[in-house]
């Protein structure tokens, strides 16, 4: 990586990227969503990739600015302003047009994206549209094209509610509270994914999409260097309270280090989930 600053939590596992919200040009909503994040210690923050934001925000804080884009223009200007990485994605406004995105042309816009911003952290996130057999495709090509990081946003799961269904069983099974099986559920796709790109490339994975303080530490085991946080902490209103919810995730990732932590649970959650979606034919 050339951020140095970002290598060593990388090298850690233990990376929180905040994000305020990629379409979010509300300077004020951003501001406190990064005041938060400084006070909670967050590892980087993940902006709308906009160069008058870019060029205020990166004068009133210390934390590297990630900004996302499918417009490799749009990262190199926002690079120019003082962007510190580029992410390729956002495509959550594509997604509710029904366009997806092939393999094929995340791959030249990487490359596309390379040749404008050589010496940067680049971020790919892996469509969910795309099937774990094209995912880990694609997550290789990018390795050899000299991308960084790779972002989990989910997979292709044409029998979810089957899987879920096993998963509740499972998880019932064991008398482990609702809370759990909910968090799992909202984090099924991105969890799969990562487990799979997990053992197919060395470049670090962040896991984001439906990730909360309860499903981090398995996405961490599951393979991940960090996980992506959005959505749960736009839904505080306070500054105070953002801050609380991202210390519940640093929480729940360090907590893997004390005694405090069950690492034969998740471990065996995260074996039975494996199995689980095998049988529901997953393609990996």
């Amino acid at each position: 990586m050339f951020n140095t600053q970002l290598l060593k939590a990388f090298k850690s596992k233990k990376v929180i990227k905040i994000i305020t919200s990629l379409n979010n040009l509300d300077i004020n909503s951003t501001i406190r969503i990064i005041k938060s994040a400084e006070l909670s210690g967050a590892t980087y923050i993940d902006i709308a990739a906009n160069t008058k934001i870019v060029s205020l925000v990166k004068s009133i804080t210390h934390l590297p600015i990630c900004v996302s884009s499918i417009s490799p223009v749009e990262l190199y200007n926002c690079v120019a302003m003082g962007a510190d990485l580029v992410e390729i994605g956002n495509f959550d406004v594509f997604y509710k047009k029904n366009i997806n995105f092939s393999l094929f042309q995340i791959l030249q816009l990487a490359q596309e994206t390379k040749l404008l911003i050589p010496n940067k952290d680049i971020c790919v996130t892996i469509p969910n549209n795309l099937n774990l057999y094209q995912q880990i495709n694609l997550a290789k090509e990018l390795e050899k094209i000299g991308i960084s990081i790779i972002q989990t946003e989910g997979c292709n799961i044409s029998n979810k509610k089957n899987t879920v269904i096993q998963l509740n069983n499972f998880l019932s099974g064991l008398l482990i509270k609702d809370s759990l099986f909910e968090s799992l559920n909202n984090a099924i796709y991105s969890l799969s994914s990562t487990y799979a790109l997990s053992s197919s490339i060395n470049i670090p994975i962040i896991s984001a999409s439906g990730m909360d303080s309860l499903s981090s530490p398995l996405a961490i085991l599951f393979g991940a260097s960090g996980v992506g946080i959005g959505s749960n902490i736009r839904k505080q209103n306070k500054i105070y309270d953002m801050s609380s919810y991202i210390n519940e995730v640093n929480y729940s990732i360090n907590i893997q280090n004390t005694n405090n932590f069950d690492y034969d649970l998740y471990m065996f959650i995260r074996k039975r989930f494996n199995k689980i979606l095998l049988n529901n034919k997953i393609n990996f």
